[in-house]
């Protein structure tokens, strides 16, 4: 799926079954909130937490899922095409980081 349909789809389903979008303030909020899921499921997989019994179900792609979908449903909202804005971002980070991680001695 491109990410052109995904902004489509959502659309669809935002105006058919979840009736209209919540406004873009509400969308952020909801945005910080399962970006937060993430971050507990890492700080617990990758990290040095562990995981409580109600932890044990989650399921990180799922999370991420949610986060997209969150973030495709502000893109929508406030005109952004997805598409063409990682295109424009993927080309700044490409002139600016030409060689700025190559240089970096952290990364060796």
């Amino acid at each position: 799926m491109t990410i052109k349909k995904a902004q489509e789809i959502i659309d669809h389903w935002i105006n058919t079954t979840g009736i209209r979008y919540f406004n873009e303030l509400t969308n952020t909020a909801i945005l910080m909130e399962e970006v937060g899921e993430v971050a507990r499921i890492m700080a617990r997989k990758y990290g040095e937490q562990s995981f409580k019994k109600s932890d044990e179900a989650v399921n990180l792609a799922d999370e991420m899922a949610d986060v997209l979908f969150v973030l495709i449903c502000l893109a929508n909202q406030t005109g952004v095409d997805l598409s063409d804005a990682l295109v424009k971002n993927l080309d700044k980070k490409q002139i600016r980081d030409a060689d700025r991680h190559r240089n970096n001695e952290k990364l060796r």
